[in-house]
């Protein structure tokens, strides 16, 4: 085994800048997935030549869980993983393969971690059981080869292509007797400015709802940083409340807006919108800061109103759509989705956004244009990416500094495969 060592921690750290911080970090997790799988090796190991003989314990499960100070059920997950990923030994001394020797090599090259080893196994426990072994060990050469730069997401979609492959029958669907319809619903806005939803729904309905939302509320994939979703549930399934509204709302049929996003009241001069200083209205419902304003006039309708010193509307501007049917259309065969790096959601989730602003005099054209997922448009609004477009005509992106020190541009490959 290869010594790793853990980088030398400043005396100060609070003085670290952003991307000493991000190196440690990266650095760190590396070491400590490599020490975990090493970790495993010598479980496996202790496992081939019996607990009970070593150190008089009746498991290797026990023995460790006395060591490490752990629970049971905390040593017995760490030794199932340590034998699905080592190749252990039979009663009568034969070699038995390791269950995921794929994801055992990047496990030791401390490139991917417990969480989505634990999923592959899952996922390889659910293959038909009738998979032959060469066919078995395919698959899990391919979820192995995926995992160092997939999250969550991607595994469960390479799981249903694998089943696809191996099962394209698949089980035989079973629909439940609908029962009578019962619905309510109760909104109110409260006095801070938030809005409570209450609501009774019939178990299809409820049903229904359910997976829509949970479709839409499951945590971004984990970066190739390992940077996690820390979203706590209920506001997974707010922001995807939120997605499903934008989905309604962008349909042509839909009574009142027909299909335009938002009608964004700007009650403040556009030169203070450029600025990013100020407030807006939103459909005279309550303020929004202008900065706000701004991802939102990506693909919203338009009505700048420059107010008097005494609150007189003085100007009240013509009403513009900005992206037209035929430009979503291309946008959304272009880029077949968001085109953040490493992003699946699909064109109806995502927003046309200005990359030159359009308050600040960019043009509205497929080369000033690109489809990004609420959370990737909010975060080139305020973070440190940048997007650009390529010379031949398609977008990448510009990671801070802090992310990649030589800033490499980035394109997102999942969409045109």
């Amino acid at each position: 085994m290869s010594e790793t060592f853990l980088p030398e921690l400043p005396q100060e750290l609070w003085r670290a800048g952003k991307l000493e911080l991000a190196h440690g970090v990266q650095h760190t997790l590396q070491v400590i997935r490599i020490a975990t799988a090493a970790l495993g090796q010598f479980l496996a190991e202790i496992e081939n030549r019996g607990a009970k003989d070593l150190y008089g314990h009746g498991s290797t499960a026990s023995w460790y869980a006395e060591m490490a100070g752990l629970s049971r059920g905390e040593a017995g997950a760490v030794v199932k993983r340590a034998i699905a990923l080592n190749s252990t030994r039979a009663l009568d001394g034969t070699e038995v393969p390791a269950v995921a020797p794929a994801t055992a090599a990047v496990a030791a090259a401390g490139l991917v971690g417990d969480e989505r080893i634990d999923q592959i196994l899952e996922i390889l426990k659910r293959l038909p059981a009738d998979t032959s072994v060469e066919d078995r060990a395919e698959a899990e050469k391919i979820l192995g080869e995926l995992a160092p730069n997939a999250g969550p997401r991607q595994l469960v979609e390479a799981e249903v292509s694998l089943l696809g492959w191996l099962d394209p029958d698949g089980n035989e669907p079973k629909e439940p007797e609908p029962k009578e319809p019962r619905r309510e619903i109760t909104l109110e806005r409260r006095r801070d400015g938030f809005w409570k939803l209450t609501g009774l729904l019939d178990d299809e309905t409820g049903a229904r709802t359910a997976a829509a939302l949970e479709a839409y509320a499951q945590p971004r994939p984990v970066d190739e940083f390992g940077q996690a979703d820390l979203r706590m549930k209920c506001e997974r399934l707010g922001d995807a409340w939120a997605e499903l509204l934008d989905l309604a709302i962008a349909c042509p049929d839909q009574p009142g807006t027909s299909g335009y996003r938002t009608l964004v009241h700007v009650t403040i001069g556009l030169e203070e919108l450029k600025s990013g200083l100020g407030t807006a209205c939103l459909d005279f419902v309550g303020t929004m800061t202008a900065r706000e304003a701004r991802l939102a006039a990506c693909d919203c309708l338009m009505l700048p109103v420059v107010m008097s010193a005494a609150g007189e509307p003085l100007d009240v501007g013509r009403l513009r759509r900005f992206v037209t049917p035929g430009q979503r259309r291309a946008l959304n065969i272009r880029d077949g989705g968001c085109a953040f790096p490493g992003r699946h959601r699909k064109p109806k989730n995502c927003h046309a956004h200005h990359i030159e602003h359009w308050v600040d005099g960019g043009p509205t054209d497929l080369r000033n244009l690109v489809l990004l997922c609420g959370f990737h448009h909010r975060l080139i609004h305020h973070g440190d990416w940048e997007v650009r477009m390529a010379a031949d005509g398609l977008p990448e992106f510009i990671p801070p500094q802090y992310r990649d020190p030589l800033r490499q541009p980035r394109r997102n490959t999942l969409h045109h495969r």
